[in-house]
């Protein structure tokens, strides 16, 4: 089999891998090698994310040039090289390390490789196969929605098998051979995204901005009242304005949020389960909001706050770690749902809920005025004793038993949660309200040019429908009298009171 021959059904074996794993991914990428490109190595990568962390790819290279017999040196390859990736922020994000196994054909002779490299080609060729497994570190810069640039570095050791032959065309063989070697691995990437990162999206502001009414020395007192920017979404109590956004800390009392989500786990467990009390419903309400936010062209999610959460019942190291892995839980849910990067979140293990129970305490002492002392000596044991651990104890012997007893019932079970969820998201103002509130600021003043420069503005949003009005007084106003009226009387079939008005005073 020819050369060339054989590249085809190698590229034709390296597709049929690649198609399945297509199908089903949700993330591909297809990047170039430019080093290859340098050594006129025409090359592909085809890249699949199978987990938050993990991808698979495929990368395959074939030079079969120069494939004419009258040239002085030869340099034709082929290469195959599957790999597996572990990103450690999320794929195609940042930071990663992998490891690869290489194929490669080759038919090399008279070549004089950089760095002294492979010395044994310059004078003779070599015809063989080589098979090895390297590894590799690199990092990956995103360009925009469709496109990173990554480099990598690594090496791989490997084994190959090959005929030796005297001169570049010579026919004899001299000997076969074979032998383990060592080689570098490098590539500077140029990746595509498909389908691509998600548009940034944007939530407007409620503050509207103000245009006063226009009043022109015309046939008619031009009405166009300011256009209120398209209000923030409130279909969520777990959504908020990054402006209220509040880095978290042991002393805020969470069971005082009315509209916080908590997820519960079982006793000294950090395994979240849907099954589990009421968790089915609250992780549905938690993905259905983020997923609305996520689709929202009016907004886009700055940071989701995690906080988790522990009893003081145990010891403080055990409830520490508890509580982080109850957030993480969380956390990885959210991630595995909805293909989220790791720096969206900002997940606290809060720890034991000390805050929290001395809150509870304080409202038992004016809901039982009969056991209030008792409740107070709880109280002051929890604010004068620093140590944690010593404190559960005075706790748990307090009133032989009875306060301790009171606490497992009524307050330790509901501590046992990834103890708060809040989606943040940031704002940015709705454009086409501002440009019909310039333009209609324009349209108040006293100037030829200023009505025309008004107008140029709204012809940007003239498919808004909140533009009309404005549009038609511009129109009127720069002698365009038919288009007026026809955008005048869109706006008042509209249910628009300042277009119905104007159309009335033209009328008369």
């Amino acid at each position: 089999m020819s050369f060339m021959r054989k590249g085809i059904v190698y590229l034709v074996w390296m597709l049929s891998l690649i198609l399945p794993f297509h199908a089903i991914a949700q993330d591909v990428t297809i990047s170039n090698n430019l080093l290859y490109d340098a050594w006129l190595t025409p090359n592909l990568r085809v890249g699949v994310r199978v987990s938050p962390h993990w991808s698979l790819g495929l990368t395959g290279g074939y030079r079969p040039w120069p494939s004419d017999d009258n040239t002085t040196r030869k340099w034709r390859h082929l290469l195959l090289s599957p790999e597996v990736r572990y990103w450690t922020d999320s794929v195609n994000v940042h930071h990663f390390i992998g490891m690869n196994v290489i194929y490669s054909h080759y038919n090399v002779g008279d070549v004089k490789f950089p760095f002294g490299m492979y010395k044994s080609v310059r004078d003779e060729r070599r015809q063989g196969d080589l098979g090895a497994i390297g590894a590799f570190y690199g990092y990956s810069w995103p360009l925009g929605r469709y496109f990173n640039i990554e480099a990598l570095i690594g090496a791989a050791v490997g084994y190959t098998k090959y005929g030796r032959y005297p001169c570049v065309h010579c026919g004899a063989k001299i000997a076969d051979e074979s032998k383990w070697f060592a080689m570098p691995q490098a590539a500077i990437n140029i990746v595509f995204n498909i389908p691509g990162r998600p548009a940034k999206q944007v939530v407007v502001d409620e503050k509207p901005v103000f245009t006063p009414t226009i009043i022109k020395p015309e046939r008619f007192i031009p009405l166009v009242s300011p256009i209120a920017e398209r209000p923030v979404r409130k279909d969520s109590a777990i959504l908020a304005n990054m402006s209220n956004y509040r880095p978290y800390d042991r002393t805020q009392i969470l069971r005082h949020d009315k509209d916080a989500l908590f997820v519960l786990f079982p006793v000294d467990k950090s395994v979240l389960k849907s099954e589990y009390r009421d968790n089915g419903r609250m992780l549905d309400r938690i993905l259905d909001v983020t997923r609305k936010v996520q689709e929202d062209t009016t907004c886009y999610i700055k940071t989701i706050q995690i906080i988790g959460l522990a009893s003081v019942e145990g010891s403080v190291a055990n409830n520490e770690k508890l509580a982080t892995n109850r957030a993480l839980a969380l956390q990885h849910f959210v991630q595995e749902k909805l293909n989220l990067p790791d720096s969206l979140f900002e997940t606290v293990g809060g720890g034991e809920a000390w805050a929290e129970l001395r809150d509870q305490l304080d409202e038992s002492v004016k809901l039982m005025p009969e056991q209030s002392a008792q409740f107070k000596k709880a109280i002051d044991i929890i604010d004068k004793e620093s140590d944690l651990d010593k404190r559960e104890f005075k706790l748990r012997r307090l009133d032989h038993g009875r306060i301790w007893k009171y606490i497992k019932k009524n307050a330790l079970q509901m501590y046992r949660n990834a103890g708060y969820v809040r989606v943040y998201f940031e704002t940015i103002p709705d454009s086409n309200a501002q440009i019909i509130n310039e333009a209609s600021e324009l349209l108040t003043t006293d100037c030829d040019d200023c009505y025309h420069e008004a107008l140029a503005l709204l012809q940007k949003v003239r498919n808004d429908e909140r533009a009309q009005n404005a549009l038609g007084v511009a129109l009127w106003l720069c002698g365009q009298k038919d288009e007026a009226l026809d955008c005048l009387s869109r706006a008042a079939a509209n249910g628009n009171a300042d277009a119905a008005a104007n159309l009335k005073n033209l009328k008369k």
